[in-house]
């Protein structure tokens, strides 16, 4: 097992220590089926007590919701509004032309617009994550190609997955009983829970286990981890 670079496998929170397993996988492809995926290299890994925790990305490849750049076509709008994203060291976001493009096509034009013009008059007073709040989930899950991403997703746009509750749940029906699951969408500033089995606050308890992203979402090929209590 291997963590990200520079992250341990082990997180304490409240007080109590977690083991954070990564599950080593095949690149996934869109023609791939989630629920075989699981099984394979999760079913027989699990122990009741357990969280399997997926990446967003993979739920959403299976979907079909994965493009490649060369059949996004952006329009004058998206090349106009994505000059102006600030670009992270963890990933692009909405920071180039066919990212934007999707994000107006999942959230509408016109929420992208007033996300876009509240985000300028809130950065200008020192405030800033008001685009994502407005433009909402939709639009954070959008994943565009990085240098490290894993090919053929380096030269692809994913957006986020569909249903990611009823996904948490179709999962540890599938895994077994006394395994909760969760869809999650972590990186190296922060995490979001998309769906899972749990209540809010082991919700809330999740993002903190997983605060320092432990998974890599480059070649490290781990999109799939355990949450055990250690």
């Amino acid at each position: 097992m291997q963590a990200n670079d520079g992250k341990a496998l082990e997180a304490s929170v409240d007080g109590k220590k977690y083991a954070r397993i990564p599950l080593k996988t095949r690149v996934v492809m869109p023609d791939d089926d989630l629920d075989a995926i699981v099984t394979e290299y999760a079913k027989e890994a699990v122990q009741p007590g357990d969280l399997l925790f997926v990446t967003e990305k993979i739920v959403a490849i299976t979907q079909g919701r994965s493009y490649r750049l060369d059949e996004i076509t952006p329009r004058p709008l998206a090349r106009f509004l994505s000059r102006y994203v600030v670009r992270t060291s963890y990933g692009i976001g909405l920071g180039m032309p066919e990212t934007m493009e999707m994000a107006l096509r999942e959230c509408g034009t016109l929420r992208i617009l007033f996300a876009a013009g509240v985000s300028v008059v809130t950065k200008a007073l020192g405030r800033r994550g008001d685009f994502y709040r407005i433009a909402g989930d939709k639009a954070r899950a959008i994943d565009g190609p990085t240098k490290n991403t894993i090919p053929p997703y380096n030269e692809a746009v994913v957006l986020g997955p569909k249903n990611p509750r009823e996904v948490a749940h179709r999962l540890q029906r599938l895994v077994g009983t006394g395994v909760d699951v969760a869809v999650v969408d972590i990186n190296d500033i922060g995490g979001n829970i998309l769906g899972s089995t749990l209540d809010k606050a082991g919700e809330r308890r999740l993002v903190q286990i997983l605060g320092d992203n432990p998974l890599g979402q480059a070649r490290q090929s781990t999109p799939m981890g355990i949450v055990r209590a250690a």
